[in-house]
């Protein structure tokens, strides 16, 4: 008997106390602060939500995950039933995303607001409100795996091409020539630091003296300028005595005029006088001409005379001359 009264004691014990925790998890679980239900829907992969994982609006935590599940109405779209603060500022411009812990697998609903407002789903069978669901970063991550491992397998075929025998024998050419080549600046940058040191230096050195020299001709033109201006300044003053009513071009002027009258006069006077002299002596010329050639062929004349000459054929006192004889008589 006492060992039964002692099981009943322990197995009621037992009950009283899992009572008292039960009421002790439900008081805790339970709260005074006012939720909102909210649906989600998505084609996505929802690999790493569980119930009960953490909703955040903006990273605050605002309310759980109440159960994951299909919609009925869309095979192959998933539904998530939230559970949200009401104090959460839920609105037409809010979307949900997949957010995960690290490298923990883990899954979270992390709410945000769109810059423009989204537009509205109209309710599921359960006729809660839905708030529209893009995908994550790393659920587009996982999509775009396979395109990106196959453009990284591509470019490592191209690294294999690259680094091939062939390839390698003339980068190893080309880093021959590069080699040379900068031998070759570095002996042009040596001829040229020489060809400073010894050409441009003396020349810098000789730079004051000759901005010296040019400063001296700078000002000896300067000068030269002022005595061409002072110059200029007297010949326009010669000039204008010149053009004076009684100056030296006047003078000549009227020089000038005087002279042209003198050989108008000359030419209207004197000119004929010398053209009639000068016939006479032409005439005198041709008369001693003459009387020198008669001189010549006669030279008797000085002492006899001029011959006399029988008159011709119809001249008076003319005679036929003989046969045998010419027509002359002594």
């Amino acid at each position: 008997m006492e060992n039964k009264a002692h099981a009943l004691a322990a197995g009621l014990f037992i009950l009283l106390v899992g009572a008292l925790l039960a009421a002790l998890g439900y008081w805790i679980s339970s709260d005074e602060i006012p939720h909102t239900t909210y649906e989600l829907t998505t084609t996505e992969n929802v690999s790493g939500l569980q119930p009960q994982a953490p909703v955040r609006y903006k990273g605050v935590p605002a309310g759980r995950v109440l159960a994951i599940g299909f919609d009925p109405k869309e095979p192959g779209r998933v539904v998530i039933r939230i559970d949200v603060d009401s104090n959460a500022p839920i609105s037409a411009t809010t979307y949900a995303t997949l957010g995960y812990q690290g490298v923990t697998g883990l899954a979270h609903i992390l709410l945000s607001d769109a810059d423009k407002p989204l537009a509205k789903m109209a309710p599921g069978s359960s006729g809660l409100p839905r708030i529209p669901m893009q995908a994550s970063p790393f659920s587009q991550l996982a999509e775009q795996g396979p395109l990106l491992l196959a453009k990284v397998q591509e470019a490592a075929e191209r690294v294999n091409r690259l680094l091939g025998d062939e390839n390698q024998q003339q980068f190893s050419s080309l880093l021959k020539r590069l080699g040379a080549t900068a031998q070759s600046i570095d002996q042009l940058a040596l001829s040229l630091n020489h060809t400073v040191t010894t050409g441009v230096d003396p020349a810098l050195a000789q730079l004051p003296q000759l901005l010296e020299e040019s400063r001296r001709t700078l000002q000896a033109l300067r000068a030269a300028g002022e005595r061409t201006a002072q110059a200029a300044q007297e010949a326009g003053d010669v000039a204008r005595a010149l053009r004076a009513p009684d100056g030296l071009l006047h003078d000549l002027g009227q020089g000038t005029r005087r002279l042209s009258e003198v050989a108008d006069r000359f030419g209207r006077t004197s000119l004929p006088q010398l053209d009639r002299a000068a016939d006479a002596t032409t005439q005198a010329a041709r008369g001693l001409g003459r009387l020198a050639s008669g001189v010549s062929e006669n030279p008797q004349g000085l002492l006899y005379g001029a011959p006399r000459i029988s008159p011709g054929p119809g001249e008076p006192g003319f005679v036929v001359p003989p046969a045998g004889h010419s027509g002359e008589h002594p």
